[in-house]
Formats: structure tokens, sequence, C-alpha cells
């Protein structure tokens, strides 16, 4: 989508949306492709390391014979069809089959629990869900309580009593399927955000969020296709960041995928594995950086050509480490998933300033304003608003038309985010608007004090929050996970605040140290800073 340029002006400048009235992410990320050539498509990775390629024409055959599946078992056009798998050749079977259809595939994390799953599923009315023995174990116990599903397919070698056979039901159908003819603007998914209050929220999105994603994939990956690409993200194809981003984006342009279905993360295995299978690209959250760093990886054999990451902004400190391990620079991204990849950088179209996120993707108009979406002046603080409208903005929220609202004003998006744009052009996020601390009559953000802690030797990982105090408000916490060799002490709390005081502030630096091996996160990698203020 984007035409390559020397400078991001000129790359800004030049850029316009071409969005088709037809357009079905099928067609567009798997068709296209599947020219009976054998091009390949994906390399999926399993746990003891054997490793199976697939070509697109395979993947397009098997989604056909799926769609089948699925409308021989009397699904229509719009009904919802819930993806409960993590990353492996099913996954995007199924979520092609049932976009192919013009259904509404919702991606389910795996790891979800059986409340988090019951209220997504019955919340969207799901007809239909593909899952493995592990999700099948979760939704046997609540299916009595999902009215509106019908059908299971499960990826086992035997299906219990009230499911079908995945691999059976697809072997058994007619590779001819004739793909629904959708428009750019008809539903396509569902993806749930995990909300800072209340049930989650279903952002409902149209088949042209992948093209809407494309400008900030291309200009952060530094410019797709190139020869030799081949994209690795560990972060689950179940949200907007694995699916949208790494699946669908790289699929667009022909670019194969890995996939690995790790029971947790491991650093070294990561690196091996980049070099081992010649993986240029890659979405690295900032969780992984964290955890790398902290292992002491080195890169033998890795030879990444782009690194792109986002969810939590990375500071000075990791990106220097990312730049003296890797080799290049890691490009930070903004976004949520009601309308993602607003913000980003590109180190050759101008320079990385640490703890900017970078700069606003071509085709958006990204501004801070107030709460009424007036636009406010460079270097004050205030509300990221995203001007609308633009491809990768969501319908609405899933039958919610009261938070749909709340979520425009001026016309603009707000996305809950405050932060600041300076005379250059740079964002620079502050936090989210129930993140503020507010201490001594200073409002401060924890993400500035956070990336100060980072820089001292004995830190792996921190979050700061606000903690009740009768005097100034609020007082400032610190909760950090020590490298290792560091031993949590009175006097490396000390010297750790003290270390604060000197780099950034006396008013912001911690208060209070509280030492823990672990701190709560999201399935993305995001910190819960509201369960550390529920702490105290």
């Amino acid at each position: 989508m984007l035409t390559e340029a020397a400078t991001y002006e000129e790359l800004y400048r030049n850029f316009r949306w071409d969005i088709p009235a037809r357009f079905n992410i099928a067609t567009a990320c798997c068709d296209r492709h599947a020219d009976g050539s054998g091009r390949l498509a994906l390399v999926y990775v399993d746990e003891d390391g054997a490793r199976m390629r697939t070509s697109f024409d395979a993947v397009a055959e098997k989604s056909r014979r799926f769609a089948n599946v699925l409308k021989a078992d009397g699904l229509t056009r719009g009904d919802r069809v819930a993806v409960f798998l993590s990353q492996s050749l099913e996954l995007p079977i199924a979520h092609l089959a049932a976009l192919r259809s013009g259904m509404i595939s919702i991606p389910l994390f795996a790891l979800f629990g059986e409340d988090a799953l019951e209220f997504r599923l019955s919340n969207s009315e799901v007809r239909a869900v593909v899952t493995d023995e592990a999700g099948w174990e979760k939704l046997a116990k609540i299916r009595d309580r999902l009215p509106a599903l019908r059908h299971v397919y499960i990826i086992a070698d035997k299906a219990p009593e009230g499911a079908k056979n995945f691999w059976t039901q697809i072997d058994a159908a007619s590779p001819d399927f004739a793909t629904i003819d959708t428009s750019s603007d008809d539903p396509a998914l569902i993806i749930y955000t995990s909300g800072t209050t209340g049930n989650p929220k279903g952002a409902l999105h149209a088949h042209r969020v992948v093209l809407g994603h494309l400008p900030n994939v291309e200009m952060c990956h530094n410019f797709l296709p190139r020869p030799g690409d081949l994209m690795w993200t560990p972060a689950d194809w179940a949200w907007i960041g694995g699916l949208i981003n790494g699946l669908f984006a790289f699929w667009y342009h022909g670019i194969p995928l890995v996939g690995h279905r790790a029971r947790k993360f491991e650093p070294q295995a990561a690196m091996a594995m980049m070099a081992e299978l010649s993986i240029r690209n890659v979405f690295l959250p900032p969780t992984a950086l964290k955890l790398m760093r902290q292992a002491g990886v080195t890169n033998p054999g890795v030879r990444l050509r782009s690194l792109f990451t986002g969810g939590e902004s990375l500071g000075g400190e990791l990106l220097g480490w990312v730049r003296e391990t890797f080799g290049i620079d890691a490009h930070e991204v903004f976004g949520q998933t009601e309308c993602n990849l607003v913000i980003g950088s590109n180190a050759n179209l101008f320079p990385i300033r640490p703890g900017a996120m970078g700069k606003a993707t071509p085709g958006f108009d990204v501004r801070i304003v107030n709460e009424s979406g007036e636009e406010l002046p460079r270097g004050q603080r205030g509300i990221i608003g995203v001007r609308q409208p633009c491809p990768c903005t969501m319908i609405e929220y899933w039958r919610n038309p009261e938070a749909t609202a709340k979520k425009y004003a001026g016309g603009f998006l707000l996305t809950g985010d405050l932060g600041v744009q300076d005379a250059d052009g740079y964002f620079w996020y502050v936090s989210r608007e129930d993140d503020v601390i507010t201490t001594a009559g200073y409002r401060v953000g924890p993400s500035e004090i956070e990336h100060t802690l980072m820089k001292h030797p004995a830190v792996a990982m921190s979050a700061v929050v606000g903690i009740p105090d009768p005097i100034r408000t609020e007082s400032i916490k610190a909760w950090i996970v020590l490298r290792p060799g560091f031993a949590p002490d009175q006097a490396l709390a000390r010297e750790i605040q003290e270390f604060v005081k000197v780099q950034l502030a006396a008013h912001e630096y911690p208060r209070f140290v509280q030492f823990t091996d672990t701190l709560p996160m999201t399935a993305t990698g995001k910190v819960l800073r509201r369960e550390l203020r529920a702490l105290g």
C-alpha cells in the first residue's frame, strides 16, 4: 500500500488510501497466492521442534472445504464462528472459511478460563466453535449455558460426544466453494478488548481492517515485501497484534509465517529458532524483549531485517539493548483494538527518540485533544485522538451503542490514552487516562518513571502505580522484578529510589518499592496496573 520514499515527510504527504468497494480477507490474504505453484504460507514448528510446511494452495483448499462444512451444518452469512485455538495450521483455515462464507469470525485466546470464554461466546451468540482438546475441556463445562451454540469442531484423534472431528469433516467435504462477494465495509471479525473496567467489549471490524493496518506494518517493517522475508511473533494469533498485524498483513503480501505453539516464552529457544529458520521479520512485544534481556541472550546466526514492537513503550535502555543485540532498531507502534497502528517508527525515515512512540502513520491524522475532541497545542498533554473516518476503525462495539458513542468526540476516535506531541511531530505516551498519578499537586504518568527504573542495573521489569496518601492524594509505588544476581533488600530499594530522584525528578521517585517475582499482565503483555493498585 505504501510507495517507498526517502523521507517520512514525502511518505506521509504522498500517501492516499485505495480501499476497493468489494473486498474479502480470504481472497486477498490467501486465494491471490494460491496459484498452483506451491507458494509457501506457513512453517509450523511443534513443541518437539518438528516442522511442517504448508502452501497457500493447501490453506485455500482446506478453508474452502471447511466453508462447505459450515454451510452443510446450517450456518449462514452473518453467523458468528469462534476460533478457540493457539498458533496452528487449523487457526487460519477456520478463520478464512468463516470469512469467505460472509460470517463473522471471533478469535479467542487459548488460555481463557471458563468465565472469560462464557461471556464472549454468550455476548456474541456464537453458532460454532473450532477448538482442540484443551479448549473442549473448558467448553464442555459451560456448553449448557450457551443456547446459541450448535456445533463444536474439535482437533483431536477422536471427537468426544457432542463434538465433530475437524479434520474428518474437512476431508469429507467438497473443495469447491464460491467465496461470498463482500463489501469492504461488511462485518468480518469481533475482537474483544481486555478493558480496564467492566466486561470486555467486542470491537466489530470490517474486511477493510486488514487494509487499514498495512501502511503501518509496511513502514515499521521497513517496507514489504523483500526477498527472503519470513515473519514470526510469539504474540498469540487470538489478538489483533498477532492475527491482523502478523498473520493477515504478511499473508496479504504473500510472505510466509512461522507458527509455534510454546507453553511459555523461552528467550534462548526463541533465539535458536530465529537463527535456524532464518526468520527476518518479528513482532516482539516489550515483555518478550525484557525477558530476553533478563536472560542475557546473544544472537549468533540471528539476522533480522525488521523488529516491530508495541503495547508498552520501550524507553532508551531497552531500545539500546535491542540495537546492540540485533544490530537493528526496534520500531515501536501505537494503537488499540478499536483503531490500531496509528503511530509508528522507522529509523531509516526519522531518528528514533528514546521514549517516543514515533510519528503518525501515513493515512492517519492523529492529534492530542481534550474530552470534547478539541485539538490542544503541541507540547500539552491530552488524549490521543484519531480523526475519523479511517479504514482500520471498528464498525462498533458489538451490541453496545452507548459505549460506541462514548468512543468519539468532535470527529475523533478517543483512544483513552494520554500523550503529548512535540514540536517535531513525535508522539510521547504518558499513560492510560485512569493510570495518571496525582501526587502533591503534580500529575505524573507512570511510563516515564518505569523507563528510568529500567536504566538501573538491578531492574528487569517494573510497574508504577499510585496508592492512596492522606496528604499527597497519592504516593508513587514501584513494583520491581529484579535481574538475576540481585537480592531484594532495603538497601537496594533506597539505592533505586535515589537513582530515580537523580535521573528523573525529586517529586517522581517512588516513595514505596515492592520487590516481586512477577507482574500481573494481560495476555498481550501489558501490565495490569489496576491489580497492583488493588494490592495497595
